[in-house]
């Protein structure tokens, strides 16, 4: 559904860049525009980034498998967009164009700063010097490049104030994919049973995270299917619904998590040096404490982009065009 941010004018059905530029719509002039150019970045960098890592097996683990992900998907997917573009293929594609291509640049963003953040914390420095350690140092500043260009392509195509253009483009649509990305994140840290299992108070809070992080799924999933009108409820009802329920949920879920999990009365570990697991370093393992700490920050996070989201959502004007 298309919306309003109030105090300016650009219509969804226009085929500008996002920049004053118009772009040629099925033909390699496309290339030439500024937001062809920038893809055509991301393109090389990712690529040149999963080439090194690839070319030396400089990738181990689970941290290196999601780093060697990371590039290869925003490669490929990058790659299907230029082709839409060139072909002049937007009608026929399956999700709506006006939201799709902001949304994946969105967490390309996201994905590639992990990946840039991770990999060399994770892996590179651990390797001793040579041609592998070179490969996938020059491999993480591929990685931060493309990580520039999408938050670039992000900056350049959302919504200004009083475009009409589509939800995903809006600073409440972006925030949903920022949501959604932390609340994965969060499922990466509980990932072992043992961290939540043994206090129900603890398990409302793994509840809180799946219950938000579907809600959240399930906006983004309506936008870029064009199937808002599918609700039983008007789409922003829904929209502001979700953002309120979300606040409250995260708000005790900042609570209990690390009452729970820090304070000794309740059983926590309030000194990382109490967790035996924190004892012996190891490349490429996240020890117990370490994980509920970054599963409190996180929340923080999250609960800090439910609020956004709710204070934004309220100045959003759904239209039908």
């Amino acid at each position: 559904m298309p919306v309003t941010v109030t105090r300016t004018t650009i219509t969804t059905t226009s085929s500008s860049s996002g920049l004053g530029f118009p772009t040629t719509v099925g033909s390699a002039r496309a290339l030439a525009q500024p937001l062809g150019l920038l893809r055509l970045l991301q393109l090389i960098s990712t690529c040149v980034a999963f080439s090194l890592v690839a070319s030396v097996g400089a990738w181990t683990g689970a941290m290196g498998n999601w780093s060697m992900f990371t590039w290869c998907f925003c490669f490929a997917v990058t790659l299907i967009i230029l082709i839409v573009e060139l072909g002049g293929l937007q009608a026929r594609f399956p999700l709506s164009w006006r939201n799709f291509p902001i949304t994946y640049a969105c967490y390309a963003a996201l994905f590639c700063l992990s990946a840039s953040i991770i990999y060399p914390t994770t892996y590179v420095q651990f390797l001793s010097h040579g041609r592998s350690r070179d490969h996938a140092i020059a491999a993480t500043t591929f990685s931060c490049i493309a990580c520039l260009a999408y938050a670039t392509e992000v900056a350049w195509t959302r919504a200004r104030p009083g475009e009409i253009t589509g939800y995903m483009a809006t600073v409440p649509g972006l925030l949903k994919v920022l949501e959604t990305f932390v609340a994965c994140v969060i499922f990466a840290f509980i990932s072992n049973p043992y961290l939540y299992q043994h206090q129900p108070a603890l398990e409302w809070c793994v509840a809180v995270y799946s219950i938000c992080f579907i809600l959240a799924a399930v906006a983004i999933l309506l936008n870029l299917g064009d199937c808002t009108n599918m609700l039983p409820i008007p789409f922003p009802s829904f929209l502001s619904g979700l953002a309120l329920l979300s606040v409250l949920f995260y708000a005790t879920a900042l609570v209990i998590w690390p009452l729970y999990q820090f304070n000794e009365k309740y059983g926590g570990q309030p000194r990382r040096s109490m967790d035996i697991s924190c004892s012996n370093r190891h490349t490429y393992y996240v020890c117990a404490w370490d994980r509920r700490l970054a599963v409190t920050i996180l929340t923080a996070i999250n609960l800090l982009a439910y609020v956004a989201d709710l204070v934004y959502s309220a100045r959003l004007v759904f239209v039908r065009v």
